[in-house]
């Protein structure tokens, strides 16, 4: 009866949010591509961020009556300032106004705790369930238990290769499409570092699958040489740190280029390039709008940040989740496209809209209310940047 009741405001809600947020409302099928791969038809979506590993697990109830819905929330990590800051509130004032409660749980950054949340999340009485994976694979048992027992379940901005569950990101094979493009741009010829994301989440390949399409044709040509290219454990900073100073000395400093996946690695590759005076010389990428990768494309330490609005995406996924709790088959949620993942799997999806960020239009990040003018132009000299009086 509870999710009769609430069904129709629900779709209609959400309709007029997937709006803003979503570039594609066609029902249309979508294939992805894996790192070095030919061309993609449209893509898969986004990526990795930099994660800070905490001890403990903890749980956070949102109270409510025996009457509602109840969505449950996996992070991975929540102590990463993305997740608290951006995705959470926007994700639970959404659940709460489709009238469900939010319950949740971190993780700590380990796969374990993971799987021992989603199934105490289950025991709470999630009607709908959000999973943020700490690693795609290792969480498909729990999830599938889930799927089981007759609860949806949303695979949140990193992909869960199940057909049974909903798949919400950003188009992340566009975001390294994005990052590559820029960083091209400014070095047309030149050795090239590819800093990559965690091995164990598929938004690492997807990423790498976007840069190699751009840059393909010059390495073809001989025109761009990849001198370094790694993974990186866990998308860590100090890693990806490590990683690019062993490029550094393997090549002598003769690189030119580095493609970062993220915002948080591209920081310490960033403080690789500084050890050497390289920094603000050698282009770098990232992704996530973090607020220190914005203040380095400030500074020109870091060349393009490729924004996705994590407000939105949280919003969409407290819809999307709140639909599904109030009983909407996973095909009838507004905008959905079928998605085609690297296994092969079909899965229902909604893929968001990234933005490139480069000196020439930080005024976005600003406007959007994202970051303020003192936080983006700290250090900067004024009058270098539009944006930085």
């Amino acid at each position: 009866m509870k999710r009769s009741i609430k069904l129709l405001i629900l779709l209609a809600a959400f309709a007029m949010i997937v709006a803003a947020c979503s570039s594609d409302s066609d029902d249309t099928t979508t294939t992805a591509a894996a790192a070095g791969g030919d061309e993609t038809t449209t893509t898969a979506a986004s990526g990795g961020d930099e994660t800070t590993t905490t001890a403990a697990a903890e749980t956070t109830t949102t109270a409510g009556g025996d009457d509602e819905l109840i969505v449950g929330v996996s992070w991975n990590n929540y102590n990463e300032e993305r997740w608290a800051k951006w995705d959470e509130p926007d994700m639970k004032a959404a659940i709460e106004a489709g009238g469900a409660t939010y319950i949740s749980a971190d993780a700590g950054s380990s796969v374990e705790q993971q799987i021992a949340d989603v199934e105490n999340l289950i025991a709470q009485g999630a009607d709908a369930l959000i999973i943020l994976a700490q690693d795609g694979t290792a969480i498909k048992p729990a999830v599938q238990s889930a799927i089981d027992q007759g609860i949806p379940v949303v695979a949140y901005d990193r992909l869960i290769e199940d057909p049974g569950a909903f798949y919400l990101s950003f188009d992340n094979v566009e975001v390294g499409r994005m990052q590559a493009q820029a960083i091209y741009d400014a070095v047309p010829v030149g050795n090239y570092v590819m800093i990559k994301g965690n091995a164990a989440d598929a938004n690492a390949d997807f990423l790498r699958g976007g840069q190699q399409e751009i840059l393909q044709a010059a390495i073809d040509a001989g025109d761009i040489v990849i001198v370094g290219e790694s993974y990186t454990d866990n998308w860590a900073p100090e890693v990806a740190q490590t990683n690019m100073e062993q490029f550094l000395t393997e090549t002598n400093n003769d690189v030119q280029a580095v493609v970062s996946s993220n915002d948080g690695m591209a920081g310490g590759v960033v403080a690789a390039l500084a050890a050497q005076g390289l920094d603000g010389v050698v282009p770098v990428s990232g992704q996530d709008g973090d607020g220190a990768a914005l203040n380095r494309v400030a500074l020109g330490t870091q060349t393009v940040d490729v924004w996705k609005d994590a407000r939105l995406l949280g919003a969409s996924a407290g819809e999307i989740a709140a639909l599904l709790a109030a009983g909407t088959a996973m095909e009838d949620v507004p905008s959905m496209v079928k998605f085609t993942t690297p296994e092969g799997n079909e899965m229902f999806a909604i893929l968001l809209s990234p933005q490139p960020i480069t000196q020439d239009n930080l005024d976005l990040v600003v406007t959007a209310g994202w970051i303020s003018v003192d936080d983006l132009c700290k250090d900067v000299e004024a009058g270098s940047v539009a944006v930085c009086p």
